[in-house]
């Protein structure tokens, strides 16, 4: 199997505080996985240590067989949370979009008619073409996650992580994310996705992590979605319900509050 991604005893953490230890976990090229467990386990910092920005105590990670970190420009793109992001900032659509195409060997905002012609057609692609010229403050959560899906598309990445595309954005636009990054995954394009809404993972996505502070269990969702999986994964009473194929899954406790001590 061709790795996409390659954790190797990977221990990482904040100081003395230990997130993860030893873990290791493949991630094969051209799969569509999903990254879910309860808020604080280390979700977000399993990411980060994939894409090279955060220090490891120990391990290796590599990406298509390279050191994390390492890799060539447009080997990776990156979309974070929405909540995470400054919408002061003064840039339009066009302009969020633009910046993946820089690197630090490049002048911003300075761009060659064929890159801009890039933009305007992954901006139609992703149906923001419209907005292209309003400031990001003043367009809507789908609109905003377009945008920086395509920021992070612009540069032609083999892989493309997310962290958590469909927070903060409504049902409809939750399954048209969802939806576009299937067609996207199809093209071959490998993608790596942490999310709390396992009803979408069910219905979306091929492949599922688990995760706690280190890998659960992983697979199919109809294999890993049950019972003792989802509580040892989120600590509390899981609710699911199988008919005709699909799932729906629920709880007494909001997942995303579950074992939120971790």
């Amino acid at each position: 199997m061709n790795s996409a991604v390659s954790l190797r005893k990977v221990t990482a953490g904040y100081e003395h505080n230990v997130i993860f230890a030893g873990l290791s976990l493949e991630i094969a090229t051209g799969q569509f996985a999903g990254i879910v467990g309860p808020t604080g386990c280390g979700k977000t910092t399993l990411l980060k240590t994939i894409l090279g920005t955060h220090p490891i105590f120990a391990g290796d990670v590599l990406l298509n067989g390279r050191p994390a970190g390492n890799g060539r420009p447009g080997a990776i793109g990156y979309v974070p949370q929405l909540g995470s992001v400054d919408w002061s900032f003064p840039v339009t659509v066009e302009e969020v979009i633009m910046m993946g195409l820089y690197t630090n060997s490049r002048i911003w905002p300075w761009a060659s008619k064929e890159e801009r012609e890039r933009v305007h057609n992954l901006a139609h692609r992703l149906g923001i073409y419209d907005c292209l010229h309003h400031h990001i403050v003043h367009t809507s959560g789908g609109q905003r996650q377009r945008a920086f899906l395509a920021r992070a598309l612009i540069s032609n990445p083999k892989l493309l992580v997310l962290d958590e595309p469909t927070s903060g954005v409504d049902i409809k636009t939750q399954h048209e994310v969802l939806h576009l990054l299937g067609d996207i995954n199809s093209e071959g394009i490998t993608i790596l996705l942490t999310t709390h809404d396992l009803n979408a993972v069910a219905s979306h996505l091929p492949w599922v992590i688990c995760f706690n502070n280190g890998v659960v269990a992983q697979g199919q969702p109809r294999d890993i979605f049950t019972n003792e999986i989802l509580t040892r994964t989120y600590g509390g009473d899981i609710v699911i319900v199988k008919h005709d194929g699909h799932f729906l899954i629920a709880n007494s406790t909001p997942l995303h509050l579950m074992n939120n001590h971790s």
